[in-house]
């Protein structure tokens, strides 16, 4: 018996999150002080409007320990693994800690092991997968090792498509932003040890696209990976074909496409596309 709970940098859907068995602990966000869960009831359309209208920095909290806390000891006589999101962009992983060391003081022998996913959105994605699979076929000390392993060796990148938030949330300098827009630069980012960091700047999404599946064949030279989950806001064709330029390139490797929940969505903007593997 296992139970994995994960805060919202999961991009799974709500059916998914059922069909599954996981369990979300949700991030809170504001914009332009309404207040968003983000959780299977939120409506992701009307999220997004906001989101593209406003002006101002998007603010987000993420879960108390208590709120890890509660569903740990719904499910106490079970394996408990707690997925999140990078611990070096986010405090939960600071709360999924606290509420791992509370429940093992009170319940003594609990197994319960926290993941940081050292990623978001499609990488938080494919660290879910990967433990969903591990967990139906190894013992709990097995599968803490092997996924520990697999957050170590995955990549995660993402192009945006818009900058706009970046500069509300004071990420970039307004004038370098709007610079970039008007040249139409199309920055590509990557995850280094759970940070982000620039990989490559081009002109226009498709060399940036391009050079991101590019960054894949390199890998595969090296350690083909079997999963690859992209994450999208707001523009399906564009990661349908994405994905369809992968599966030609690398047969027989599963590639994982899914919108955005409310938190990556704030990250990636509108247009956005986030890739592991």
């Amino acid at each position: 018996m296992y139970k994995i709970i994960s805060d919202t940098s999961c991009d799974l859907t709500k059916e998914e999150i059922k069909d599954l068995g996981i369990e979300y602990v949700p991030f809170k966000i504001s914009i332009d002080g309404k207040d968003y869960t983000d959780n299977e009831n939120l409506n992701i359309d009307e999220f997004l409007k906001a989101m593209e209208k406003t002006e101002n920095a998007i603010k987000t909290a993420c879960p108390a320990p208590y709120d890890f806390l509660k569903v740990i000891e719904e499910n106490k006589d079970k394996d408990i693994y707690i997925l999140t999101i990078s611990s070096k962009l986010s405090g939960s992983y600071n709360s999924a800690k606290v509420a791992e060391a509370e429940a093992k003081e009170k319940f003594k022998g609990i197994k319960i092991h926290v993941i940081d996913s050292k990623a978001a959105s499609a990488g938080t994605t494919r660290i879910a997968l990967k433990l969903l699979d591990l967990v139906k076929e190894k013992e709990f000390d097995e599968v803490v090792k092997e996924i520990e392993k697999e957050t170590n060796l995955e990549t995660t990148m993402f192009v945006l498509e818009s900058m706009k938030n970046l500069i509300k949330n004071g990420r970039i300098k307004k004038t370098a932003g709007l610079i970039a827009n008007v040249l139409n630069i199309r920055p590509v980012m990557i995850s280094n040890d759970g940070e982000i960091e620039l990989f490559e700047i081009n002109r226009g999404m498709k060399k940036s696209l391009d050079k991101m599946i590019k960054a894949i064949e390199n890998k595969c030279k090296i350690d083909r990976p079997d999963l690859i989950t992209i994450s999208y806001v707001a523009n399906k064709e564009r990661a349908e074909k994405l994905k369809e330029k992968i599966e030609k390139l690398y047969q027989g490797v599963k590639v994982h496409v899914r919108h955005t929940n409310g938190l990556s969505s704030g990250y990636a903007d509108i247009g956005g596309i986030v890739i592991a593997f």
